[in-house]
């Protein structure tokens, strides 16, 4: 039974999502507003929440500043490099000049960080990598958040956003249901801080059967970052820079450990070294990006794909070749047991022991997210001391909509960002945040009026009302000509993207006949999403969480649909349009959804470049 009581919670910062990026803007904002009521709204618990929940080997975005080791602008120099020319370098820069103030916090609050004994450092996986003993990294970190937050609300979904009823181009809260309790949450907040994840199960993951569940990035993580803001109306960009990554293949094991600091090579089946192989055909598509040290991750995707297509594969990294001592054998075991122990799962089960035989690698499924290796999001403003006018809007991080930030996955144009990067952009949005509050809205109070709030309360429910309504007409099973259940339309979901928009079973590859059918597909779904049905809380929470994947997928569909190139080989093909062209798109692709109308736009921004 369902208590639909309606709790109504009052404060100044909200922070939305408890992952990284969400405790770093918990930590910053109380630093800067003492007295601030601060409300972090976690779906699931925030002390094992986001893409850090099961733990990491290693912080991947750490400059060692102290040491002379690199400077912002070399890392600026490897990101756009590595995006194929399009970040916002004023927003990788910010992160990059703050980013180790961040890890030095970690290893204060009990993070084991570690050193290397010849140089006294912290010890390198790779030019931006450090090693850490981190299966209790992300406990380390909430606890922090949870000490800094007023309130810290575990197990409530946040569903949609609220406008101000006097100013609807201003934040005004959210709400959500409580996913134990059943509640109807309304929060009602000055600012508000989207800290959400990234999106899984957009596309068809390889995994089938019982392991269908089964991703590289959080299954979790359902394109709330996308999605909430999507629906308030705020501009966001480059949704089509989906991320394909190559990893061991079943368990979805990180190669990363491996190949820097183990120094693993990969091989095609016959043992010969593919990744230079293709390298003029690729040159003569994409042109001097080839040239770019490191290697492009996408161009090295696209190296790969080309062996698979040839009949070259099956594609192994060589285990066997580099664990010959003590310390790289547990190196190697421990990147797995720190965050993918799925991997060591698929050795056992298939009789694999990585000191004799080589592991197969495979591409993912797509993708969506603002904070690896590629940056959809929000269209933000940046810092003032370094952001072009066009991309300054008053506070860092400020969405489009008045007083809404965002951070992580949240925000587009910043890659590389990793665990260490979120963080820190969290804490630049907290900062903002309470600038913001103090500079504009301290006296004013957020609009939002009974009737608005009810109608949200109708919507979010509706599910359950469905199902009560057609349970009865259910004769076996799950088949109901009165409605359709969340997973049902999860299954639905991927197979339009995976078809139509460049899945795996394409080989990443569409184009604008294919789109404009998966975009006819997709309005199909988004219909039926009226008649979804749910049994109970945890039905209710899939039920949103399906709504907006299917927001987040319409986005990557429209913006894919707009770039007439090939910007990200071996992340998505455009087969009609095969080559990357600077001339006309080395420019942001950016969208805006009307609420009112459900209209898109699409347009383009500049890229500036800002560090030579």
């Amino acid at each position: 039974m369902l208590l639909l009581k309606t709790k109504t919670v009052d404060c100044d910062v909200l922070v939305v999502g408890g992952g990284m990026a969400g405790c770093g803007a918990a930590y910053e904002a109380r630093y800067w507003g003492r007295d601030l009521k601060i409300v972090v709204v976690e779906k699931g618990h925030i002390e094992r929440s986001g893409a850090v929940a099961m733990g990491l080997s290693a912080i991947n975005c750490y400059m060692g500043m102290r040491w002379n080791e690199n400077t912002p602008e070399d890392f600026v120099r490897y990101a756009r490099n590595d995006l194929m020319g399009l970040v916002r370098e004023d927003l990788v820069f910010d992160i990059a000049r703050h980013v180790d103030a961040t890890v030095h916090l970690f290893e204060e609050w009990g993070l084991p960080i570690v050193y290397d004994e010849q140089t006294k450092r912290y010890k390198r996986e790779g030019r931006w990598q450090i090693l850490i003993h981190g299966e209790s990294y992300k406990p380390i970190v909430a606890e922090a958040a949870t000490k800094s937050a007023t309130e810290v609300y575990n197990r409530v979904m946040v569903t949609h956003l609220l406008t101000d009823e006097e100013d609807g181009g201003r934040i005004a809260g959210a709400v959500g249901i409580g996913v134990r309790d059943g509640a109807f949450y309304v929060f009602r907040a000055k600012a508000v801080i989207v800290c959400a994840g990234g999106a899984t199960h957009v596309f068809r993951p390889r995994s089938v059967g019982e392991g269908a569940g089964r991703t590289w990035y959080s299954p979790w993580s359902t394109g709330s970052a996308y999605a909430l803001l999507v629906e308030a109306g705020a501009e966001m960009t480059q949704m089509e820079n989906k991320l394909v990554v190559t990893r061991f293949k079943d368990g979805y094991g990180p190669v990363g450990a491996w190949f820097l600091a183990l120094k693993a090579k990969a091989s095609n089946a016959y043992g010969e070294d593919y990744e230079m192989k293709y390298k003029e055909e690729q040159r003569a598509l994409y042109g001097d990006y080839v040239d770019a040290k490191p290697f492009p991750t996408c161009l090295r995707n696209d190296a790969m794909l080309r062996e698979i297509r040839a009949g070259r594969s099956p594609i192994y990294i060589h285990t066997e070749k580099v664990l010959d001592t003590r310390e790289k054998e547990e190196l190697g075991q421990e990147d797995f047991l720190d965050m993918t122990m799925s991997q060591t799962i698929v050795w056992a089960s298939q009789n694999i022991d990585p000191k004799v035989r080589p592991s197969e690698l495979l591409p993912s499924e797509p993708y969506i997210m603002g904070s690896h290796a590629t940056c959809s999001g929000a269209w933000v403003s940046g810092p003032a001391d370094l952001s072009p006018k066009e991309c300054f809007w008053g506070y860092n991080r400020m969405t489009t909509v008045q007083g809404l930030f965002g951070a992580g996955d949240t925000v587009g144009g910043s890659a590389h960002k990793f665990s260490s990067g979120s963080f820190t952009e969290g804490r630049l949005a907290g900062k903002a945040a309470v600038a913001y509050i103090s500079e504009r809205v301290a006296d004013r109070k957020p609009s939002v009026t009974e009737k608005k709030v009810e109608a949200f309360r109708d919507e979010i429910f509706q599910p359950v009302k469905t199902f009560r309504l057609g349970r009865n007409m259910i004769t076996k099973g799950t088949v109901s000509p009165f409605c359709i259940y969340p997973d049902q339309g999860v299954v639905r979901l991927e197979k339009i993207m995976g078809e139509y928009v460049g899945g795996w079973g394409s080989f990443y590859t569409t184009n604008e006949v294919l789109l404009g059918r998966g975009l006819e597909l997709l309005e199909m779904l988004r219909e039926d999403l009226d008649h979804l049905g749910a049994e109970d809380l945890h039905q209710l929470q899939r039920a949103w969480e399906l709504h907006h994947r299917v927001v987040t997928a319409e986005a990557v569909l429209r913006h894919t649909l707009f770039r007439k190139e090939t910007r990200w080989p071996g992340y998505c093909y455009r087969s009609d349009y095969p080559a990357l062209d600077e001339k006309n798109w080395h420019v942001f692709v950016n969208s805006r959804y009307d609420p009112s109308t459900g209209g898109w736009s699409l347009f383009t921004r500049p890229c500036t470049r800002l560090v030579s």
